[in-house]
């Protein structure tokens, strides 16, 4: 079940093209292979669409009469077919002050067994001018098991009012409802409703103060409104009036004089910017006995782990955090033992050995299912795989939005839909963390390309709504404990170095705990990301295999940035220690006791190859053959 655009007047389509800014041409950056100093033109790209992305742009175009929807639509989203026939029937809702509850009954009226996708939509009250929203909105589903001809299943649904909040950044600063009517429909996708029933809220909600949203550990409120730039939005006033300006080139290629001087890459970066002069030195190089295996089951925020934490070294801690590329260093001071990290949605491969897994569909195949189901026994497939090749950590789930057609990695992600990437997601990283193994969510965030230093420029409602949802999801959802940080710019500063993203909305709001990587870092951080401005800003490790270079703290004696090392080793070692490779049932079935470690004699790009190498061979020693890669075409 999936989709299928005729995108001609997709307000992308005439604006997905990078711009160069032509005053940034003094910046120059290190040759990302070479070592050559080169000229680069930094781009931008305008999300000028804001929340009407994909089906939400057709559905809604077509009600406000901007397009005749069979001549642009071929098949809507979640549309599909089958070798038999369904109906499909809505009870009456059950509002609460904070939930509503339906059931739906799936009647097999056809003559062979199947299944069929129960696909759950909203229509919130509009208010010309008002806060932007989309006229269909998908808002859960769930697949029935296999039904027999006459056979019928009934499947309850359950979801929080706050569910179909909108978020208002121009005024309210929060995730409001407006007052008025809610169509709660089932569709057979996203265009046709099967059954539908309307419920009214008489006052207005505004999630803001002590009263944001339950799901919430902090309130929401405007954290992105230096990432707008200067762009019109599309808008659903007065029947989409602005397409015409919207969808425009823009008028100016060249950025702002005032932003300029605040942007920056790393050959004209300050790596003291984020250092706090009234910072206090923390206690390193402790010895109160206790190791990373101790703390394996407790809270995040018990005390304990001050007291591990003051055992760190200052260069257990540097070498740990910059050598994040496909593993987590040894750390002695703490009894840390090496872990392994591998590559990638579909498939398990280790780069250094060349051994690889089973190979499974593409994401967007997986999505097609609708099946959360299976989406967990997927993750937990993959989780298994990494066991079996001495692999603790996955480079996946993908799960950015397919923006455009033209997306350069839509393949590696689910879908259009942020609800549905970030269900099937949430179950495979439940899947796979059943295993023991910890999943890294990526691109975070708003990266629907394979472009580097691009600057992208959105609202936030779009970035809320659209590109943070299947994130949002698989936090809340899915209980994700690692993440992987995208390559893109959020208006002028690479998304690794944007708090508000890393701490505030990913760690405070959502409730995230664990550890976040840089995307891979080649020797010079490809130009644009260093340790400095991401530990100050909330990224733990970086995704590099060599001695030396930005990865690599600039100044380990400033409590600032010891600080900074402190908290990101904590991250990183909460994620580890409940993994498998500390759990009593493995280490007893490797037959190693939790005082034996693995420790790295010395931190060169040619140890820590030998030690991936190493370890992943010992996992096959035992095997006649090694794995069999599969690879799979669409």
């Amino acid at each position: 079940m999936y989709h299928n655009y005729h995108p001609k007047n997709a307000p992308w389509w005439n604006n997905y093209e990078d711009y160069h800014y032509s005053n940034l041409e003094h910046l120059a950056v290190e040759g990302m292979n070479s070592g050559v100093s080169q000229t680069y033109y930094p781009s931008f790209t305008n999300y000028v669409e804001g929340i009407y992305v994909g089906y939400k742009f057709y559905e809604t175009a077509a009600a406000e009469g901007l397009i005749h929807y069979e001549e642009e639509v071929q098949y809507p989203f979640g549309h599909g077919l089958s070798y038999t026939t369904f109906r499909q029937t809505m009870s009456e809702l059950t509002v609460t002050d904070n939930s509503v509850q339906f059931d739906v009954t799936v009647t097999n009226t056809g003559s062979v067994a199947g299944k069929d996708v129960v696909e759950v939509f909203y229509n919130p009250p509009y208010i010309n001018g008002g806060v932007e929203k989309a006229t269909a909105n998908l808002l859960d589903f769930e697949k029935t098991d296999l039904l027999q001809p006459g056979q019928s299943q009934t499947l309850s649904f359950s979801f929080a009012l706050e569910d179909m909040a909108s978020y208002d950044y121009k005024d309210a600063k929060a995730y409001i409802l407006d007052a008025g009517d809610y169509a709660i429909s089932i569709n057979s996708d996203s265009h046709t409703i099967l059954d539908q029933k309307v419920f009214t809220l008489e006052e207005k909600i505004v999630y803001d103060g002590e009263e944001g949203r339950v799901s919430d550990n902090l309130t929401a409120t405007n954290r992105f409104d230096d990432c707008a730039g200067d762009v019109e939005y599309l808008s659903r006033a007065d029947h989409f009036a602005n397409y015409a300006a919207a969808v425009a080139a823009p008028v100016s290629r060249e950025m702002p004089e005032d932003l300029v001087q605040q942007y920056h890459l790393n050959s004209n970066f300050d790596p003291s910017t984020y250092l706090d002069p009234n910072a206090s030195m923390p206690t390193t190089g402790a010895d109160y006995g206790l190791t990373l295996a101790d703390m394996r089951g407790l809270d995040y925020d018990d005390p304990q782990w001050e007291l591990l934490l003051d055992q760190l070294t200052v260069d257990d801690m540097a070498n740990m955090i910059a050598l994040c590329g496909y593993q987590t260093p040894a750390m002695k001071s703490v009894g840390k033992a090496q872990t392994l990290d591998m590559d990638g949605p579909a498939a398990i491969n280790n780069n250094f050995t060349g051994y690889g897994s089973l190979g499974f569909p593409i994401e967007i195949v997986i999505a097609n299912t609708w099946s959360k189901e299976l989406a967990c026994q997927w993750g937990e497939t993959m989780g298994q795989m990494c066991v079996e090749m001495g692999i603790q950590g996955w480079y996946a789930p993908a799960m950015n939005t397919h923006r455009s057609p033209f997306g350069g990695r839509n393949y590696e992600y689910f879908s259009e839909d942020g609800v549905l990437a970030g269900r099937i997601a949430a179950q495979a990283v439940a899947g796979a963390m059943s295993k023991g193994v910890y999943s890294y969510i990526k691109h975070f965030a708003a990266y629907d390309f394979n472009g580097k230093m691009v600057c992208v420029w959105t609202n936030e409602q779009a970035l809320r709504e659209i590109y943070l949802k299947p994130f949002e999801i698989c936090v809340k959802e899915g209980k994700a404990n690692a993440l992987m940080v995208s390559w893109s710019f959020l208006g002028i500063k690479w998304t690794g170095e944007n708090s508000n993203l890393m701490q505030t909305v990913l760690r405070d709001e959502w409730g995230f705990r664990g550890m976040a990587i840089t995307d891979f870092f080649r020797n010079n951080g490809h130009g644009f990301m260093n340790a400095d401005a991401a530990l100050a800003n909330g990224v733990d490790g970086m995704l590099a295999t060599v001695d030396g270079g930005p990865n690599f703290v600039t100044d380990r004696t400033d409590p600032s940035s010891v600080t900074y090392m402190r908290r990101a080793c904590k991250n990183v070692m909460y994620t580890v220690v409940n993994s498998y490779l500390y759990s009593d049932s493995y280490q007893a079935e490797q037959g190693i006791g939790w005082r034996v470690y693995v420790y790295a004699a010395d931190a060169t790009a040619a140890i820590v190859l030998i030690g991936l190498e190493v370890l992943v061979l010992r996992s096959y020693k035992k095997k006649k053959e090694p794995a069999v890669t599969v690879e799979t075409h669409s």
